[in-house]
């Protein structure tokens, strides 16, 4: 296959920082990688991507705000350079990846792992058919689009005012009876539905069960401790410190992609 004739030029899309700063190192090794630009949401992703010439994209799946998809989404797949999507492990998420021949590096990956999934991207930049990739990106997001149909927000009433609330806002969620509890910020937002009716509609990227009274937004966690008898205590963003139980232990190191 023929290789492109000029270095190409890299977008990196992740909200964390050390990520993107060691896909770039690693980059920077490559001597028929030319620019590299960097986005810390997909947000700025979406400007750079419609300001820019770019060949290749390096996007995380899961970030707050507009996520992976939600980026191509807004772009347009026939937009979008050619991507290769970075996730942690979500077996449907690879799933639809493999099934549309799309690449895809599953955190935590190798450096062996990159450099084979950036050595077929060389090849496909050199056969400039992007029309192909983007046929395959839409096929996956309609597949997406019919399967998961996810709440975004919670309209809340109270004391004679409606808010909308964000999913990004809430950090963890505590079951009270026929009510819920959202903490948010440091408050509570009391929502009328069961914790077991709520744990259907929410997006399992971002939201995980940890025990029977509770669920806990990924981004919010900031540590996790043994307990005892295989059990785990989490630290969040707001300081609640919350357990997980042996129950919900397998979900969560599905989810994490690496065991407790």
């Amino acid at each position: 296959m023929a290789q492109p004739a000029e270095p190409i030029r890299v977008l990196v899309v992740d909200d964390e920082a050390p990520a993107r700063q060691r896909l770039i190192d690693l980059l920077g090794r490559d001597p028929q990688v030319g620019l590299v630009l960097e986005a810390a949401n997909g947000q700025a992703a979406v400007e750079i991507i419609g300001q820019e010439a770019l060949e290749l994209v390096f996007l995380d799946v899961q970030m707050p705000e507009l996520d992976g998809l939600q980026v191509i989404e807004t772009v347009g797949a026939g937009a979008m350079p050619l991507t290769i999507f970075v996730t942690a492990y979500d077996k449907h998420a690879i799933r639809a990846f493999e099934a549309n021949a799309l690449d895809y590096l599953l955190k935590p990956y190798s450096d062996e792992r990159l450099e084979a999934a950036l050595a077929r991207a060389k090849a496909r930049c050199g056969e400039l058919n992007l029309n192909d990739f983007g046929g395959r990106v839409l096929r996956m997001l309609g597949a997406r689009s019919q399967a998961n149909r996810y709440i975004d927000r919670f309209v809340v009433k109270g004391n004679g005012t409606t808010r909308f609330i964000r999913l990004a806002e809430i950090d963890w969620i505590e079951g009270a009876g026929v009510y819920v509890n959202l903490h948010v910020s440091g408050k509570e937002l009391l929502y009328r539905s069961t914790l077991n009716e709520l744990s259907r509609q929410l997006d399992p990227m971002r939201f995980i069960r940890v025990h029977r009274s509770s669920i806990v937004n990924i981004d919010s966690i900031v540590e996790l401790h043994p307990i005892s008898h295989g059990e785990f205590e989490l630290i969040l963003k707001d300081g609640h410190r919350l357990r997980v139980s042996r129950t919900y232990r397998v979900e969560l190191e599905k989810r994490l992609g690496q065991s407790l």
